[in-house]
C-alpha cells in the first residue's frame, strides 16, 4: 500500500480534493493512505508562525525550515523508512505522465507545499528533494499542485478505478492524446455516433480509435506527435 504525506501550512485547501472522487475511493478501499499535515502543529513559535522575512531584504515571506524539519523527522521516526521527497515548485521539472507512472511505483511519498515567496533553502541542503512543476506559471501555493499530483498517481494504483484498463488508455499513456468518445443517445441534434462504434467489431473499433488518437495528437500537439514518430521508428528498428 502506498502512503502519501502532504506537508502544508494551509491544510483546508486539500480537504475537498483528498476526500472526493478517486482519492476518496482509494482511501476507503485501503489502496493508499493520504495524510495532510499542518506545519503549524510542528512550529516552535508560540504564535504558530511558520514564515518570516528573507535575509538580505526583498519582498515576500519565506517558509521556515524548522517546522519542515520537525514534521519530516517525526514522520521518518514514525514510519521507520526513507521517503521519496517531492517539493512542488514552478522551478521544478515539468510533470509528464511517464514521470507519474514512475512515482506510482513508490511506497512512500512526502509532498511539500510552499505557500509563500519560497522555502528556506536549508530544507533542500539538509535532505534530498525532487522538485516538480505543473507548468510554467505561478500559483499562490503548492497545495493545488500537490492535489493534482496525488490524484494523477493514485488513479494508476491497481483497484483505484472501476476498470484498471481505463488508466492504460488515457492520454499520454502511449505517447498520444486519447480518442474521442460517445455515449447515449445515438443521435442528438442531428449529430450521430460514428457507425464503427455501433458495429460491435472490436478490432475495427480499436483501429478507429488508434487512428483518431494519431490525428488528434498531430493536430493539437505536434511536439508529442514528433516524439511519438521518433519513438515508433526506434522500436521498429529494434
Amino acid at each position: 500500500m502506498m502512503t502519501v504525506d502532504i506537508l502544508t501550512g494551509v491544510p483546508e485547501l486539500l480537504d475537498g480534493a483528498v476526500n472526493s472522487s478517486i482519492l476518496r475511493n482509494a482511501l476507503l478501499s485501503g489502496i493508499c493512505d493520504i495524510w495532510v499535515h499542518d506545519l503549524r502543529h510542528y512550529t516552535t513559535d508560540r504564535h504558530g508562525k511558520i514564515d518570516d522575512s528573507p535575509y538580505g531584504g526583498g519582498p515576500g515571506m519565506i517558509l521556515n525550515a524548522q517546522p519542515v524539519f520537525s514534521c519530516l523527522d517525526h514522520l521518518m521516526s514514525l514510519r521507520g523508512d526513507i521517503p521519496k521527497r517531492i517539493y512542488l515548485t514552478p522551478q521544478g521539472v515539468k510533470l509528464e505522465q511517464k514521470h507519474v507512472q514512475v512515482l506510482s511505483e513508490s511506497k512512500w511519498l512526502i509532498l511539500l507545499c510552499g505557500h509563500y515567496k519560497e522555502v528556506d533553502f536549508r530544507v533542500f541542503e539538509r535532505d534530498q528533494w525532487e522538485e516538480i512543476s505543473l507548468g510554467d506559471y505561478v500559483l499562490s501555493g503548492g497545495e493545488l499542485p500537490a492535489a493534482v499530483l496525488a490524484d494523477a498517481i493514485v488513479r494508476l494504483l491497481p483497484g483505484s478505478l472501476g476498470d484498471d484498463q481505463s488508466a492504460k488508455t488515457d492520454s499520454f499513456s502511449d505517447g498520444l492524446l486519447d480518442a474521442p468518445y460517445y455515449t447515449k443517445p445515438e443521435e442528438i441534434e442531428s449529430l450521430r455516433v460514428p457507425e464503427v462504434l455501433l458495429s460491435g467489431h472490436h478490432k475495427h473499433i480499436a483501429e478507429w480509435r488508434q487512428e483518431q488518437k494519431k490525428l488528434r495528437t498531430k493536430a493539437r500537439r505536434p511536439d508529442l506527435w514528433e516524439q511519438y514518430r521518433i519513438f515508433s521508428r526506434i522500436k521498429t528498428k529494434e
